[in-house]
């Protein structure tokens, strides 16, 4: 019997209850996809919870991951729950734990949100992505450009009820990018 290809999914709510549901069906039965049944929320929640997973994450052909809307997120009125410099420098810690543990890492930019969003902004999502993305391409990191792919058409990908997860179109259009870009770098 031939040995399926390992991939590993983390990420937030954009990941948990939307590409992620669809991902390891469009991969097929050539592939076995790990994703935690968490919410990997903010970046130091993922840094954190790696350790919980490495059993589970140990073996993987290809680990994709996203994080950012909690980390761009303005509760109180005063600026992102994290600031740049600290998701940026935790960001790079998490690059460096995960090609430690695999050779061919993913990350998947934040997505935008539906304008009117209270508590997450299109520019600040886009400031944050354009200080990850090169940083972790010095890792070697693959990016998915997931925020690119929604922004293309937020109204159509972004639900209206709540400003922020991925319609179902939303969730297929970010779970076909994603296959594609897992199967580029696994077959």
């Amino acid at each position: 019997m031939e040995n399926k290809i390992k991939v590993t999914l983390l990420g937030d709510s954009i990941r948990l209850i939307g590409y992620g549901k669809h991902v390891p069906g469009m991969l097929g039965e050539n592939y076995n996809v790990f994703q935690p049944e968490d919410n990997c929320r903010f970046a130091s929640y993922t840094l954190r919870m790696l350790f919980d997973y490495k059993e589970q994450i140990k073996g993987s052909d290809l680990i994709h991951w996203n994080d950012g809307l909690w980390d761009i997120c303005d509760l109180f009125g005063d600026g992102p729950f994290t600031y740049i410099k600290e998701y940026t420098d935790t960001m790079k810690r998490i690059a460096r734990v995960l090609t430690d543990i695999c050779g061919k890492v993913v990350f998947a930019t934040t997505t935008p949100v539906y304008p009117g969003n209270p508590y997450n902004d299109n520019a600040v999502i886009k400031r944050y992505n354009e200080a990850i993305v090169p940083e972790l391409e010095k890792q070697g990191i693959v990016i998915n450009d997931l925020y690119s792919a929604v922004a293309a058409d937020i109204p159509k990908y972004i639900r209206s009820d709540d400003l922020l997860h991925l319609t179902e179109e939303g969730e297929l259009l970010c779970a076909r990018q994603t296959v594609g870009v897992i199967r580029s770098l696994t077959e």
